[in-house]
């Protein structure tokens, strides 16, 4: 049974509170919060038409390395008519506004996370069956982070335990968050939201589950890609494309990682983009990380290192 104490309030950008800290957050809690939403409809726009999205998208996409995975304008163009399906509910789409003002690494990542999750959604017959619902998962999966403050996630060097705890509570609220706006809290982009850090061997959170849906794997995978090729305030470099390929080979090799999810993700990488049955991941290592790299890396109070 699905059951975790939420420490902190879940509050949406206009303060109201939907479930306060110390909250038993269940799936029944979720689908009252659901119930909550479907009593206040709201407008909703596509997300691709909403303010600078679309110039923003296109601009990220003439970025090496996305320069190259996406120089197939062909195939740029028919994405870009899936992911047009997508509409949000006008507060989501504020939440946008919020990080693309405050915290720009964030806004960038969640429309990379969208337009590689659409990629590898749109190749699976499944996905494409579901359409509209599964798009959205990639652009509404960090959308939690709302509720963590931005010191935190702006924060240059290491998290300290309790920083680190604040963070990890963001599947929770977004999963809380998404489950209101959208008024159903077992919605794809739902689930995706709370299970997106969940991994294969149980080690992720905020449950440590093992079985993990489809769409939830793609989507986390993608995420792992563009973490690692975008610059963050933990790490002022950031991985070489081939160096984060190979991160995330080691990952699946380790049980992280759906081994699918990381073959597409080469494939996109490949001259002539194999299918993905064709693809033979290489476990050569020839990459290089970057330095100062302080991800995982917590300290106490007093900022000494702890690990």
């Amino acid at each position: 049974m699905f059951q975790c104490k939420m420490s902190i309030a879940v509050t949406t950008l206009d303060r109201k509170e939907l479930l306060p800290a110390g909250t038993f957050l269940t799936e029944q809690v979720a689908a009252e919060v659901a119930a909550l939403g479907r009593l206040q409809p709201r407008e909703e726009c596509e997300l691709l038409e909403y303010g600078t999205v679309l110039d923003d998208l296109k601009r990220f996409l003439a970025i090496p390395p996305y320069l190259d995975i996406f120089s197939d304008q062909k195939l740029v163009d028919e994405l870009l008519v899936q992911m047009q399906s997508v509409r949000l509910p006008l507060p989501l789409l504020k939440a946008l506004d919020y990080f693309r003002q405050h915290d720009f690494h964030t806004y960038r990542h969640i429309l990379m996370v969208f337009t590689l999750s659409s990629m590898l959604v749109s190749g699976l017959e499944d996905g494409r069956q579901k359409g509209e619902a599964n798009f959205m998962a990639g652009p509404s999966h960090d959308f939690g982070k709302i509720t963590v403050p931005l010191h935190i996630l702006k924060k240059a060097g290491p998290l300290t335990i309790q920083e680190k705890q604040i963070l990890k509570y963001h599947p929770l609220t977004g999963y809380v968050l998404l489950a209101y706006y959208l008024g159903d809290h077992r919605h794809p982009a739902v689930l995706v939201a709370r299970d997106h850090h969940e991994r294969r061997d149980g080690s992720g959170y905020p449950r440590g589950i093992t079985e993990l849906d489809p769409v939830v794997e793609m989507v986390a995978a993608c995420d792992v890609y563009d973490a690692l090729l975008s610059p963050r305030p933990y790490r002022p470099l950031s991985f070489d494309n081939r160096s984060a390929l190979e991160e995330m080979t080691k990952m699946a090799d380790d049980g992280n990682l759906g081994w699918s999810c990381v073959e597409a993700l080469v494939a996109c990488n490949r001259h002539g983009r194999p299918n993905v049955d064709q693809v033979v991941v290489s476990r050569d290592v020839r990459g290089t990380q970057p330095v100062g790299n302080c991800y995982g890396m917590l300290v106490d109070e007093e900022n000494n290192l702890i690990s």
